[in-house]
């Protein structure tokens, strides 16, 4: 089912699961732009629920594409967190690369400081006021010239953590200008 650009692709009393586009923001504070979750509470609320209850269990950055799960109960709020904090429900991804890493499979630590102003995270040193642990595992999948397909599992979630990692490792995302990359074309 398709609601304003958003595709539904599994439903149930107790959990709602949906294709964020690229693009759109998983929650917004302005009035003027649609995000997914003002759009999944509309569609909640018309299309017969006991409740127009729904809860974000993770998000996604504004410009990237992928599943979500939102809980439409308390109860599933408080479960589906419970599996992401014990491992029984995970964040996996799937990236381009500019640049191959030097090891195709492992694991980065980094502590990030998320800087408001900017609104970037950067790696630093341990003991940085401020700075958080993260940690993520990667696999690169396949290679094509200077680039390479990557899938990555997160083990904590910080604040653009792929971004600021990948970068920091000095492969950004292809097109992350933000975060280092050279720009491209669409």
């Amino acid at each position: 089912m398709k609601n304003k650009h958003v595709e539904i692709v599994y439903e149930d009393k107790d959990i709602l699961v949906c294709i964020k586009p690229a693009g759109m923001a998983t929650q917004s504070r302005r009035f003027d732009v649609p995000d997914l979750e003002s759009i999944l509470r509309n569609h909640v609320a018309t299309h017969g629920g006991k409740s127009d209850y729904l809860a974000v269990i993770h998000r996604l950055d504004q410009p990237v594409q992928g599943l979500l799960v939102f809980a439409k109960t308390p109860a599933a709020a408080r479960n589906l967190n419970k599996q992401l904090a014990t491992r029984g429900f995970s964040k996996h991804y799937q990236a381009v690369l500019e640049g191959i890493p030097s090891v195709l499979d492992g694991t980065l630590e980094n502590h990030l400081l998320h800087d408001a102003k900017s609104n970037l995270s950067r790696a630093c040193p341990a003991g940085t006021p401020g700075a958080r642990l993260a940690r993520l595992h990667y696999r690169v999948l396949r290679t094509e010239g200077e680039r390479c397909s990557v899938e990555i599992t997160l083990d904590t979630g910080r604040h653009h953590q792929i971004r600021a990692q990948m970068s920091s490792l000095g492969c950004p995302i292809v097109g992350d200008v933000k975060y280092g990359a050279k720009p491209s074309k669409p």
